[in-house]
């Protein structure tokens, strides 16, 4: 698990961690998907493999033991392209690069969530062609 310091930029892009995810990882609710989304980047960034799951809708959830934390993988930035919010449900596209091994990767997905009690999960992806 990585340790941010209170005042180091989010690894979403926000300017202040704390201000930023840190508060839904230390337990508020995201308002929104794309927030949720932005929260659950910075948590596979920082290894928090618990509020991944945590936030994953239970229908759709992988079990633990395959969303062990890569240290291998370093992500390098996170690019949303669209939040299509619709009532309690919506989708968020978005662009994160990394690398493995010293190659560069770039992950584009279209993310489904839902919204029950109050509170948004991520059901699942697709991934549009490059062009």
């Amino acid at each position: 698990m990585v340790i941010i310091e209170k005042k180091t930029a989010c690894p979403c892009g926000g300017t202040n961690y704390t201000q930023c995810c840190g508060r839904f990882h230390g337990g508020t609710l995201p308002d929104t998907a794309e927030q949720l989304m932005r929260s659950r980047y910075s948590a596979y960034v920082m290894g928090l493999m618990d509020y991944v799951r945590q936030t994953w809708y239970p229908r759709t959830q992988p079990a633990q033991d395959e969303l062990a934390h890569d240290a291998a993988t370093k992500w390098l930035g996170l690019e949303v392209k669209k939040h299509v919010p619709m009532g309690d449900e919506a989708t968020v596209e978005f662009v994160a690069r990394y690398k493995v091994g010293g190659r560069a990767h770039r992950l584009h997905e279209v993310s489904r969530f839902v919204r029950e009690d109050g509170k948004w999960f991520y059901v699942n992806g697709s991934f549009p062609e490059r062009k």
